[in-house]
């Protein structure tokens, strides 16, 4: 039941609360050990002082020259008797006249010497006691030395007094840590606060980033880190929103006028029917390329297979009704653990690309490199300038009337050929060359690597289950 109580509590209150007790825990056997040794410390020194004043007297009873009443040499050991050996009290220092025994304790004959508290006195408190024989004899008359107990051994104030500085100093310590915490906490206060504010609408605003490099300090980075990559994901969204309610405007509206143009001359129909049907098929393009994209990444490793690289690019080369000639320069055993539509998609859509835009020839090679397979497609299509290059892997992103809807495609093609391959662990880039464009995409080769045996100019011999006729991923 504490602990959930405990956990309910603030950071601050927490630290606050393990401070006092871990003041408390060092505090109060130390407290108890302080009084312990104190108290033996005072007892062990009266006890000398009522030794040595016992051994004087002892002394003057040797020599003859006790006198009654005894003087008691100090003031602090003032009570003094001599008693004799059948128990008569022989002479007493004034303060102790009054009393019959100081105690009725003696010391044997081999010991010499014994020492003892007193509390049986009236109307004195507790008396330390020091009873010393004369002599060894039996019949040796025994001097006894006391003095009152101080407060300090009779009463439990001192302890209480010394439980309470530790609980004012644990206290104290509790408060420390309260100030402290509240302190170090100040800024994470303030980073959640600012936090709370911070929506969709106002999602560039950052938190304030306090100076070092403390913990909190990269807290506050590492937040206005996720706060730029979500305000990157809701303006990506906000544009991808945009441009695919204008990219789906676009032939509803076509599909619209070519229907209204249909009952305006219902005798002329085909040719608007024809024209509709095509709408529907770019509007079917466009869904599907969405839906595709929403599921990339989201397949288990579980399902991914190994796929020969060269095998599965020969495949979709081969079953391609090709406008231009295809250069195929693949090397067999180039292994990668993918999901096969997925990749079969990315390679029918860079040779979509390669030839809408290819001006004579398109070539496509596949090799490996170290731990890495690569896959080249090359047009020899108008180069791309450097600001282009940098945002035609954006959906819906098209660099001039060049690459417009005239050539086809849903504009969704590289995005999607970048996304499967960023989910695949791998990396796809655009190079200008020599009159040529070229796409790169490298991913991690699985198992061992194969010998890599190039065959030029010709598609790769058939390998079993690399057929992309279903692009499905």
């Amino acid at each position: 039941m504490l602990l959930p109580r405990l956990r309910s509590l603030s950071l601050r209150a927490r630290l606050a609360l393990i401070a006092i007790g871990a003041a408390v825990f060092v505090l109060a056997p130390l407290v108890v050990a302080v009084n312990v040794v104190v108290r033996h410390a005072v007892a062990d020194r009266i006890w000398d002082e009522t030794l040595d004043v016992a051994t004087r007297v002892a002394g003057q009873v040797r020599g003859g020259t006790v006198s009654d009443p005894l003087s008691p040499g100090r003031d602090d050991v003032d009570l003094i008797e001599v008693v004799g050996p059948k128990g008569r009290v022989l002479a007493a220092s004034p303060a102790a006249g009054k009393l019959h025994r100081l105690t009725l304790m003696s010391p044997t004959a081999a010991a010499g010497v014994t020492q003892t508290t007193s509390c049986s006195l009236p109307h004195h408190d507790c008396v330390l006691v020091t009873a010393l024989r004369v002599s060894i004899g039996g019949d040796s008359p025994t001097v006894y030395a006391g003095r009152t107990a101080p407060t300090i051994l009779t009463s439990p104030l001192p302890e209480l007094e010394l439980f309470a500085l530790a609980l004012l100093f644990a206290a104290a310590t509790g408060w420390v840590a309260w100030t402290v915490a509240g302190r170090v906490l100040r800024p994470v206060e303030a980073i959640s606060s600012e936090f709370a504010e911070i929506t969709a609408a106002t999602s560039a605003t950052r938190v304030s980033e306090p100076p070092g490099n403390d913990e909190i300090a990269r807290l506050a980075r590492t937040a206005n880190d996720a706060l730029s990559r979500l305000d990157r994901s809701i303006r990506l969204q906000r544009q991808f929103a945009a441009d695919a309610s204008h990219e789906l405007l676009t032939p509803i509206a076509g599909i619209r006028a070519q229907l209204e143009g249909a009952r305006l001359h219902p005798e002329d129909t085909d040719e608007a029917v024809d024209a509709a049907l095509c709408g529907v098929d770019r509007l079917e393009a466009i869904v599907a390329d969405l839906l595709l994209l929403a599921r990339v990444g989201t397949t288990p490793q579980a399902a991914r297979e190994d796929v020969d690289l060269g095998g599965l690019v020969a495949a979709e080369v081969g079953r391609r009704a090709k406008r231009l000639p295809m250069i195929v320069d693949a090397a067999s055993g180039v292994t990668v653990r993918v999901l096969r539509g997925q990749l079969c998609r990315v390679v029918a859509n860079l040779l979509d690309n390669a030839e809408r835009h290819a001006q004579s020839h398109v070539s496509v090679e596949v090799n490996g490199d170290g731990d890495e397979a690569v896959l080249r497609v090359v047009n020899d299509g108008d180069p791309i300038s450097e600001p282009d290059r940098e945002h035609i892997f954006e959906r819906f992103y098209r660099t001039d009337s060049a690459r417009s809807r005239t050539h086809g495609g849903t504009g969704l093609g590289l995005a999607i050929a970048r996304e499967v391959v960023e989910a695949h662990d791998g990396t796809i880039t655009v190079e200008n060359g020599d009159r040529s464009v070229r796409f790169v995409v490298r991913l991690p080769r699985s198992g061992e690597p194969g010998p890599g045996v190039a065959v030029p100019g010709v598609t790769v011999p058939e390998i079993r289950d690399t057929q992309c006729s279903d692009r499905r991923p």
